[in-house]
């Protein structure tokens, strides 16, 4: 099991962590009951550590995680079980152990079990269900919905497979019963569900539910094959909107204002129409490349749209009253639809499917409205990939109940786009950071989710190379946690202002610290007094700065050479008075291998550092 250092650890390194949470914690209050919830019921997280007596610097530019201690650990710890044990439905016997670090703080560090699948959900008794439930949703606690339920009871009845009250045989469109049968007879044209009366076709499909002697629509035969009039009088906000906004922002001018085209109908010919809506909007573009007579379309592959509409509508949660939205911008499409993903978003587009309408899923799959299940996702990545355009990008906001697609009508790299990007040459950008440049500048912010669809990486490595770009200035950073994203900064449209020094190395991905950049620009005439040993070990220190000892190393170099201010070893070294005193500074005084020019006013104005 992970010490309380090692955990501390890896928060400074990703600032934000699904299994590990840590608190100030000088008594045991309601937000660290519900993380207990939420770490308990989280399916396949495994559990997760809690850290009491760790908190963060919200002053420092990086994540900066300290064990502040525990006064009455043992109190604490007496508390914390108690209330583990009767706040729930069922009692939670989590592990509590103390650790005392090299500082003579305490820690209590507690690892709380995922419940097995027969025991979730767990939930706070005074409140019940669903309210009373939470997830871990990345690096937060959030309240469970109805839609969260059915992860937990798979045996509960889907929506669509519930009754509509007020509904009758007769709200059923027989040309939507007609178009289902064309198309699954295109699919297999032996299917035998095909031989079936229109009444017995309904029936197998869970569209039709006998009640006291009378046929009644499930939501499924209602959404699917439901008459336009019968969808009106009982879910009058279920439909598409289509909207046009000028330009690439959300009302950008106010004189401009978006025009809305509203699509309702069954949801097997409103395929079509939304499609349709939306191609004819489309620009069309064509490629002749030499030596072919035939062009090729550079267009949004058509498949690639019709799998995102496609998707909007069969995942959706129909328990909220709201339309799908699709936005059409200037330079993308955004499609909105109620029901965050089931799935987690770093496993969209792996194998497999979890429905939240299966009866309607399986319609749309039969009749090859969807791709293969599961597959859709990893489909649509793979056919822009292939047009050359930006891979699509998916936003699941659980606290919202929102999924959002978002399709680049970009294709990657323009020329316009390589010659903006040759301003950063000096940077020596990874493609992946060269590619959310792009896509901050057709959407104007980037988060870690998009960042990881977009380039097939981790989170953690996200997290370094997004925050390399924050170092640089090329990024700004907005939000906290989970709700970090990241704006375009002084150095996007202007490079030349935090272009690093010519022979220094980029940031190196993954580094939670700023890069090393060189002083020849900030100070040429110490620079050039260094031994030429010395200068090349500046030069070359950026390919490696993930590596403390080495950093370490050419500190007490700079002053076994010279004695040097705080101020003189930050501009040799591209980091900031606060991070370097903090991270190296003090430490190598504490482990007496600096010491103060003036130590008995350590804050001198004229204070600097020379090696023992």
């Amino acid at each position: 099991m992970d010490s309380v250092k090692d955990l501390v650890e890896r928060l400074n390194a990703i600032d934000e962590c699904g299994n590990i949470e840590a608190k100030k914690a000088s008594s045991i209050d309601r937000s660290i009951m519900e993380t207990v919830c939420a770490l308990s019921n989280e399916p396949g997280l495994g559990g997760g550590y809690i850290l009491l007596g760790v908190e963060k610097d919200e002053s420092s530019l990086f994540p900066y995680y300290t064990v502040c201690g525990i006064e009455n650990p043992d109190k604490l710890k007496l508390d914390f079980a108690t209330q583990c044990a009767n706040m729930f439905n069922i009692p939670v016997r989590p592990e509590i152990d103390t650790e005392q670090m090299s500082n003579g703080k305490i820690a209590v560090k507690v690892f709380v079990l995922e419940l097995p699948e027969a025991q979730k959900p767990l939930y706070f008794k005074n409140e019940g269900l669903p309210r009373g439930a939470f997830r871990r949703i990345s690096s937060s606690d959030q309240r469970c919905t109805e839609d969260d339920l059915h992860i937990f009871y798979n045996n509960t009845d889907s929506l669509d497979s519930s009754i509509v009250k007020d509904s009758s045989i007769e709200d059923i469109s027989d040309d939507a019963v007609d178009l289902y049968r064309k198309l699954r007879a295109n699919v297999n044209p032996y299917a035998e569900e095909l031989s079936y009366e229109n009444i017995e076709l309904l029936q197998a499909l869970g569209c039709i539910k006998k009640d006291n002697d009378k046929w009644l629509l499930t939501y499924t035969g209602l959404l699917v094959f439901g008459s336009k009039m019968a969808l009106r009088r009982l879910l009058p906000m279920v439909r598409v909107d289509y909207i046009r906004v000028p330009g690439n922002e959300w009302v950008s001018d106010p004189e401009k204002r978006f025009t809305t085209t509203d699509m309702r109908g069954p949801l097997i010919e409103l395929v079509q129409r939304t499609f349709n809506a939306i191609t004819d909007d489309l620009p069309k573009g064509f490629l002749l490349p030499e030596g072919q007579i035939q062009a090729e379309s550079i267009g949004l592959p058509i498949k690639v749209l019709r799998e995102a509409i496609v998707n909007a509508f069969i995942h959706r949660t129909y328990r909220e009253n709201q339309p799908i939205q699709v936005i059409r911008y200037g330079n993308r499409i955004e499609i909105k639809n109620p029901g965050f993903s089931l799935k987690p978003e770093e496993e969209l587009g792996e194998p497999g499917s979890k429905n939240r309408n299966p009866f309607i899923a399986a319609i749309f799959h039969e009749t090859n409205l969807a791709e293969t299940k599961g597959s859709g996702i990893r489909t649509m990545r793979t056919l822009m990939e292939q047009a050359s355009m930006v891979p699509p990008t998916f936003e699941s906001d659980h606290s919202a109940n929102l999924f959002t697609t978002r399709l680049l009508l970009h294709h990657f790299l323009s020329e316009d786009d390589v010659e903006w990007l040759s301003g950063f040459r000096d940077y020596q950008l990874t493609d992946a950071q060269k590619r959310a440049l792009i896509f901050v500048r057709e959407t104007g912010a980037i988060d870690n989710p998009s960042y990881r669809q977009l380039n097939g990486c981790d989170s953690l490595k996200a997290s370094g190379e997004l925050r390399n770009m924050r170092d640089f200035e090329l990024l700004q950073q907005k939000g906290k946690g989970r709700a970090t994203y990241y704006i375009p900064d002084l150095a996007f449209n202007n490079p030349d202002l935090s272009a690093p020094a010519p022979g220094v190395s980029a940031p190196v991905a993954g580094v939670s610290a700023p890069p090393m950049t060189g002083i020849a620009p900030a100070e040429p005439s110490l620079f050039d007094q260094m031994p030429t040993d010395l200068q090349q070990i500046l030069l070359q220190l950026g390919r490696r700065t993930s590596n403390k000892e080495a950093v370490e190393a050419v500190i007490t170099s700079l002053c076994k050479w010279k004695e040097l201010k705080i101020s003189e070893l930050s501009a040799i070294l591209g980091r900031s008075d606060k991070y370097l005193l903090r991270e190296f500074i003090t430490p190598l005084r504490e482990s007496n291998k600096l010491t103060y020019t003036i130590p008995d006013m350590p804050n001198h104005p004229e204070q600097a550092y020379k090696s023992v």
